[in-house]
């Protein structure tokens, strides 16, 4: 199971940090990535974080705010959100991918978290 944590509603500039806790899988072992969906668009990839050597990819609307990272010991993942605008609004799922390499595509990945919700308010 994955479980996400962390959404809510903040003003444009705002900060929030989702967390995501993985158990029933050995989590070391996998690629996990954050996605987002906003109403009426496709769920896209923002950042993925490397199950070998933590080498992160983000996509270019959040690179320079958002920082992936993880905490193998906790078996949790993290996405700092700095900066954020209204178009960042969207319900933002974590997953998990068998594997070593990142990917953006939610076609590649085996688990996902139920999401949660992040306004931004102009």
């Amino acid at each position: 199971d994955l479980v996400e944590s962390g959404g809510g509603l903040v003003q444009a500039g705002g900060s929030l940090r989702l967390s995501c806790v993985a158990s029933g899988l050995p989590f070391k072992d996998y690629v996990m990535g954050w996605f987002r969906q906003a109403p009426g668009k496709e769920r896209e990839g923002i950042s993925s974080i490397n199950s070998d050597d933590d080498a992160t990819v983000y996509a270019d609307s959040v690179k320079g705010r958002f920082t992936i990272s993880r905490d193998t010991a906790k078996n949790t993942m993290y996405l700092q959100m700095d900066d954020l605008k209204p178009e960042d609004t969207a319900v933002y799922y974590c997953a998990a991918k068998r594997g070593i390499s990142a990917s953006d595509n939610p076609n590649n990945y085996d688990y996902w978290g139920q999401g949660t919700q992040v306004t931004v308010s102009s």
